[in-house]
């Protein structure tokens, strides 16, 4: 099926593909969508390197000039970096981007569709994600909980972004038959808190386990992925408690301000950045490079089974 498709690999991911080595696939919205320039291109060289550092190989995906490219070459990330109105690409547009020739960058949603079909099974994320504050009134909820459902890659993240309801979140990948896990601990991880006060559905504690229980979906042809939840680092998180009214500012300036749909996400993180004086951010940036290694370590063990 992907020779009919305009698809690319980078040329360290063709030297990966040919040795059998593990790949890790990586969003693009947060280096377009998630943080300033140069800081977005600084970081996605680091989350890179410490996947090269943890024993696999990034593939960074994004659609450019209308092909979907699983690994980007290092100026094609820099430009990407650099790139104005580039398209935030999810399951429901992500073929039109490329039909037109448009170049985008993609959600979680769309990374598992590209790792899927690049044949690779483990992606790392900063969150997820989720059913969004008022989903009651609005129904807006992320594509990204369906493509759990529905695409199987096991994806690494902190937890569903704080900023969304997250009882809301996991009771809808509860419905959708979604497993989470939590790593090392009982409660679900809040992205940039350690603990949210809902208990996990599923503890793992280590990658290899989380690597088996991959496995073992696939054996059993079970559709969709696993959503591995792994907290923050101890030094890095901001607590719950002192977040909370940040968030409530920020989601009540975006009603205000009439913000929808897809600029919700990036409208909140950006006022709860300038309201943390920046602490979110930097938060964010350790808890990537966190899922980063997890997913590596994920990564070379499914790689390493027979």
């Amino acid at each position: 099926m992907t020779d009919t498709l305009p698809l690319s690999f980078s040329a360290e991911v063709v030297a990966a593909r040919a040795e059998g080595r593990p790949l890790v696939a990586l969003e693009s919205t947060i280096i377009t969508h998630g943080m300033p320039w140069p800081q977005n291109l600084e970081t996605a060289r680091l989350v890179e390197q410490t996947v090269r550092d943890s024993g696999a190989v990034p593939a960074t995906i994004a659609v450019l000039n209308g092909r979907l490219h699983v690994g980007l070459e290092p100026e094609q990330l820099e430009a990407l970096a650099q790139a104005k109105d580039v398209a935030k690409l999810s399951r429901a547009d992500i073929a039109v981007c490329m039909a037109t020739g448009g170049t985008g960058a993609t959600t979680v949603a769309a990374t598992m569709i590209a790792a899927k079909l690049a044949g690779i099974s483990v992606f790392a994320t900063g969150g997820i994600g989720g059913v969004h504050k008022g989903a009651e009134a609005t129904f807006d909820i992320s594509a990204d909980l369906h493509e759990l459902a529905a695409t199987p890659v096991t994806v690494v993240a902190a937890g569903a972004k704080a900023i969304l309801d997250l009882p809301k979140t996991l009771e809808v990948l509860e419905t959708l038959g979604v497993p989470v896990i939590a790593v090392g601990q009982d409660d679900l991880p809040a992205f940039w808190s350690r603990r949210s006060g809902l208990a996990a559905p599923l503890r793992l504690d280590n990658a290899a386990e989380i690597a088996a229980a991959h496995r073992m979906r696939v054996a059993m042809g079970l559709p969709g992925g696993q959503l591995v939840t792994n907290p923050i680092p101890v030094a890095d998180e901001i607590d719950g408690e002192d977040l909370a009214p940040i968030i409530a500012q920020a989601q009540a300036e975006a009603d205000a301000q009439g913000v929808a749909a897809k600029e919700v996400t990036p409208f909140l993180l950006q006022r709860i950045f300038e309201l943390t004086d920046g602490r979110s951010l930097v938060a964010n940036i350790a808890l990537v490079l966190n899922n980063a290694r997890l997913a590596a370590a994920i990564a070379s063990e499914i790689s390493e089974t027979p």
